[in-house]
């Protein structure tokens, strides 16, 4: 059973790499077609897709750095992932524009950081 829920956690991690990953090409790619090209505005920042991926962050860290901390008794990737998380909640309110860029960039890294120290074995 304790497998079973490691390799849950292990896969849930990766997803949130994955869509940390995501969300960075998203907020970059979506700056140079809106500011170099003019195209995309539309799409790219509707305010909704940025809850929606705050909101998917939020659970899938919960889920995935929660189980992680209680398993391994580690702080630092709960610490790094909820200072993610902020930054990420700091872009929401900001609304578009280079800071809500910054604080998006800055916010899915930590949180990709967060599940990769998840991710590694506890030394002993």
């Amino acid at each position: 059973m304790a497998s079973m829920i490691s390799r849950i956690r292990d896969r849930l991690d990766r997803l949130g790499v994955l869509l940390s990953c995501l969300c960075l090409v998203h907020c970059v790619l979506g700056l140079v077609l809106v500011a170099g090209l003019g195209v995309g505005a539309g799409v790219l920042l509707d305010p909704a897709i940025h809850r929606v991926g705050l909101v998917l962050a939020v659970l899938v860290a919960a889920v995935a750095i929660g189980m992680g901390a209680l398993r391994h008794r580690r702080m630092a990737p709960f610490v790094v992932a909820m200072t993610g998380l902020t930054f990420m909640g700091g872009a929401v309110a900001v609304g578009h524009g280079t800071e809500e860029a910054v604080l998006t960039v800055i916010g899915v890294v930590l949180v990709a950081v967060g599940h990769i120290l998840n991710l590694r074995k506890p030394a002993r």
